[in-house]
């Protein structure tokens, strides 16, 4: 079966949904809003210099959802997505989402967001399979710890290859957008690998391999 992938941040949003995330905690006094920023601007910066701890970081995402209980952080949810990822859902990905529905083809989003976050955003595009980093969870709450491997650089091909493993899924023609280097190892394993609005390092990778390079913007 034909399988389009897409990276959600950056490549499905116009912005980083972990950021905003971040922003919105912030800018209603559910966590400090500068410290919370100063560390999330250090973190960021490791992510777009391919330096990113991705397991410290995740605990640091985790802590506001290991913090409150899960009514509470629901309700910022819905809040957040209404404030923040609406207004960034791009129209063209929109578009490319639906053209290759429209084509037969199995979709999936694979981001290292965590899924608290990311679930509702891939119902929004009306995706239904999802690879996200998984918060480990006890008695229905977030214990601030992550559970299995995170879906980053290569742990997106371990999370992609353990999905296809679970799913008896056979892929003949594959397609995969991202906007970063830090999915170099996925975009190479499919068949079509698209740089969407890339980074520096990926534009030049793109550049040298022949990889498509297209905007969503």
């Amino acid at each position: 079966m034909d399988l389009a992938i897409f990276d959600l941040d950056n490549t499905l949003l116009a912005g980083d949904s972990d950021y905003l995330w971040g922003q919105f905690l912030g800018e209603n006094g559910y966590v400090d809003a500068e410290a919370h920023q100063k560390e999330h601007d250090r973190y960021y910066q490791d992510y777009l210099e391919g330096n990113l701890d991705i397991n410290v970081f995740l605990e640091f995402q985790f802590r506001p959802l290991a913090e409150n209980d899960m009514k509470t952080i629901l309700s910022w949810r819905e809040h957040f997505l209404d404030e923040k990822i609406r207004p960034v859902m791009l129209p063209k990905a929109i578009d490319l989402i639906e053209d290759h529905r429209n084509m037969g083809h199995k979709l999936m989003i694979i981001t290292a967001t965590n899924s608290f976050i990311t679930i509702p955003i891939a119902e929004l595009f009306n995706i239904d399979d999802l690879i996200a980093s998984e918060p480990e969870m006890n008695n229905s709450e977030f214990t601030g710890k992550l559970s299995g491997t995170p879906s980053y650089a290569e742990g997106k091909v371990t999370r992609y290859e353990q999905w296809l493993q679970e799913n008896n899924f056979e892929v003949s023609t594959s397609w995969f957008y991202s906007d970063s280097h830090n999915d170099i190892p996925l975009l190479n394993m499919v068949t079509h690998p698209i740089a969407v609005d890339p980074d520096d390092a990926l534009k030049a990778e793109a550049k040298k391999r022949d990889w498509p390079i297209m905007s969503l913007r």
